[in-house]
């Protein structure tokens, strides 16, 4: 059986910039060790936004994940909260309409005690779930959607040519 390559994301916010090297070395080395505990998974980066940016589009690490999303590198996104994926529900329907859309099938795994995602697992189908609501969210408002998904994808070759 193939691992499973697993991200994780983690989105902080700006004044964690003051100790940026202790925040990522402790949020890497968090997800290095929930991920050696798992059976077939393997971690392939953890993604770190620490910005006071709330858009998905200008977050530098949120565009590299959904690249390499893109480039069927990652089956998993894995997060300590949802609030990391996204800032509002918006963002946070356009963004799985986006993940959803793309040829492979990447799983979302929260930590959320309450509200915890995990379409692995997919309990009370939440995969299905969770498509069917940012399908219909799109569908009130195909235009914002296509506007938002524009900046994404062209934050995403801004991205790539920079690391070029």
């Amino acid at each position: 059986m193939e691992q499973m390559r697993i991200a994780a994301y983690v989105k902080l916010a700006k004044l964690w910039e003051r100790n940026r090297n202790q925040a990522l070395t402790y949020h890497q080395s968090y997800y290095k060790e929930k991920i050696k505990r798992l059976p077939d998974a393997v971690l392939v980066d953890t993604y770190i936004d620490i910005t006071g940016q709330k858009r998905i589009a200008k977050r530098p690490e949120m565009l590299r994940l959904l690249r390499d999303c893109s480039l069927r590198k990652i089956d998993c996104i894995m997060t300590q909260t949802q609030a990391y994926l996204a800032a509002n529900a918006s963002e946070f329907c356009y963004l799985l309409k986006f993940i959803f859309d793309m040829n492979a099938s990447i799983e979302i795994v929260t930590e959320d005690e309450a509200y915890s995602l995990d379409t692995l697992l997919n309990l009370d189908d939440q995969r299905e779930a969770l498509k069917k609501m940012a399908n219909d969210y799109v569908g009130l408002n195909r235009t914002a959607y296509e506007s938002w998904k524009s900046a994404v994808v062209e934050g995403i070759k801004l991205l790539a040519i920079e690391n070029a």
